[in-house]
């Protein structure tokens, strides 16, 4: 365990945070530490810590672990917002970008975020124009390393989740995917794991610089972590 790397997940109840865990299950190349605002059911045979505290709080846990890299899976829908604008930005730009700043202040090396398809601070949809504009200050930052993830429609099951277009959605993926063809490539559905397990393959990587990766860069950046063979005893 002495060469893992340290990673710091942000971010780790939710879809994508959630897979990373499950990804890491009986893995030795990573060490693996949650921050979280709420308690979380860990996967059987995973070996990490998980610190519930508020995000104020969260750069004191940086410092304490002092990870090489983070990993940011922070984010909210404009449901659970309450098709708020200001709440949508609390969790999506402001939470992100506090924590980024704590952690580059720290010391901390590489920043994996996980961001959209489609961001971009100049387009007119709101959900899309925030994701834009983190990724922009995200930049600001000069990370050693930033890898920004900009995933197509996420496939995966969400805890408590009752939104039937976005289910009607993952459950169509397959099929739509066949019809995504060319620059349309980077709107197909992609599995929350192969998502996952790019973020941890991104955040193995040392080499400098910022790195924007679509669905296809996001596969073959999974395709690089090391597959495992474990006991669960």
């Amino acid at each position: 365990m002495s060469d893992a790397v340290r990673i710091a997940l942000i971010g780790a109840t939710g879809l994508v945070g959630s897979s990373v865990i499950r990804q890491c299950v009986g893995r030795e190349d990573l060490r693996l530490t949650g921050i979280a605002r709420r308690e979380a059911a860990l996967p059987r045979g995973i070996r990490m810590e998980l610190f519930v505290a508020e995000p104020a709080k969260w750069g004191e846990v940086i410092e304490a672990v002092q990870p090489r890299a983070i990993i940011c899976a922070l984010g909210t829908t404009w449901k659970k917002a309450g098709a708020d604008e200001a709440a949508f930005r609390a969790v999506d730009q402001d939470l992100v970008l506090d924590t980024a700043r704590a952690a580059r202040e720290l010391g901390v090396e590489r920043f994996v975020h996980i961001s959209s398809v489609g961001a971009d601070p100049m387009v007119k949809p709101f959900y899309l124009r925030v994701k834009g504009e983190v990724e922009r200050e995200l930049t600001k930052l000069r990370f050693n390393r930033l890898d920004i993830l900009r995933p197509g429609l996420l496939r995966g099951t969400r805890e408590n989740d009752h939104r039937p277009a976005e289910r009607f959605g993952i459950a169509a993926a397959p099929v739509a995917n066949l019809l995504l063809h060319g620059k349309y490539r980077q709107y197909r559905g992609i599995k929350v794991d192969v998502v996952a397990r790019a973020a941890l393959a991104l955040a193995k990587r040392a080499a400098r610089g910022r790195f924007v990766h679509d669905n296809d860069a996001i596969q073959r950046a999974a395709h690089t972590l090391p597959q495992i063979d474990y006991e669960v005893i």
